[in-house]
């Protein structure tokens, strides 16, 4: 169910079509808000700042004369912005893309007390999906991708401390944070069959891909000087990095749960195609719980049955 050399140009017309993008005013977030409005979707554009989303936005009218595209603010890491951009997002939803992100940040918190990656990365996207359900389920073929990394592998569903009060490992809680999407990715579509909702989610992961992601979090010279070089010599474009995503959100007939990642040596760049995670993120027994946290922490509550989302 592949394509050798997928590209954006093979994405069927989004015409019609409504996606929200989070993490859309750069990197793996712009290129791929940039081609849903290339293929007719009308795309907001959710970002922490209101200046850069404009920017972003503009560039993207540029690149693509017509294109439909609105800025909103949307901050993960605080629980009141979610709810605000929810509030205020379009009635009905086509595609969700789960992309914003931190990396190997130094322990911080989140708005609501959450450590910063876990809470941004993985609780403020649950939070939102849930929030948005309603909207999604207006849409005839509503998709949800949520973006993990190469890295989940290196993460542990430490339930006993899940925002690393006892010990932290800045990569640890990053590979925490993206096993922590993969699960909810799964866990979201086996609600979905079971409540017999038309939803599919699945998850992407982009690679190497050279963005702003690694340089982000650190204040560490040597770190930026080292990200800069492995983008420079090792990574893939953003625009590549983004295909993966592209392609679990678009590419007709894929069933929902499905992984896309890279399809080149190790996963680390090429066009994408099908891929299997760890065997970790597919332990149902984890899902469920993280599921059960995850509610008790942001008190967002999925309602399939009732297109209703109680909070």
């Amino acid at each position: 169910m592949g394509a050798s050399k997928w590209t954006a140009a093979d994405m069927p017309d989004q015409g019609g079509r409504v996606a929200v993008v989070t993490g859309g005013n750069s990197g793996l977030g712009l290129a791929t808000a940039r081609e849903l409005a290339r293929a007719g979707a009308r795309v907001v554009l959710a970002s922490r700042s209101a200046e850069k989303g404009r920017d972003a936005a503009s560039s993207i009218a540029t690149a693509v004369p017509g294109a439909e595209v609105s800025p909103a603010i949307l901050d993960l890491a605080d629980l009141g912005s979610v709810r605000a951009f929810a509030a205020s997002a379009p009635e009905r939803v086509d595609l969700l893309i789960n992309n914003a992100g931190i990396m190997a940040a130094p322990r911080r918190l989140t708005k609501d007390g959450f450590e910063s990656q876990f809470g941004t990365n993985h609780l403020g996207h649950f939070a939102l999906t849930g929030l948005l359900l309603p909207a999604l389920l207006k849409a005839p073929a509503p998709r949800v991708v949520t973006v993990s990394s190469h890295l989940h592998r290196r993460g542990t569903m430490r339930f006993d401390d899940l925002h690393g009060e006892r010990k932290y490992d800045r990569w640890g809680a990053y590979g925490q944070s993206k096993l922590a999407n993969l699960m909810f990715s799964f866990e979201l579509q086996r609600r979905a069959v079971e409540a017999g909702a038309p939803l599919l989610s699945m998850a992407a992961h982009p690679g190497y891909a050279a963005t702003n992601l690694q340089f982000a979090a650190t204040e560490r010279s040597y770190e930026k000087v080292v990200g800069w070089i492995g983008n420079r010599l090792f990574a893939q474009s953003a625009d590549m990095g983004a295909l993966p995503t592209l392609y679990a959100a678009t590419f007709p007939g894929l069933p929902g749960g499905t992984y896309v990642g890279p399809g080149g040596r190790a996963e680390q760049r090429g066009y994408p195609k099908i891929v299997t995670a760890a065997g970790k993120a597919y332990d149902e027994q984890a899902w469920r719980r993280l599921w059960e946290v995850s509610e008790q922490l942001t008190g967002i509550h999925y309602e399939f049955d009732t297109h209703r989302t109680a909070a």
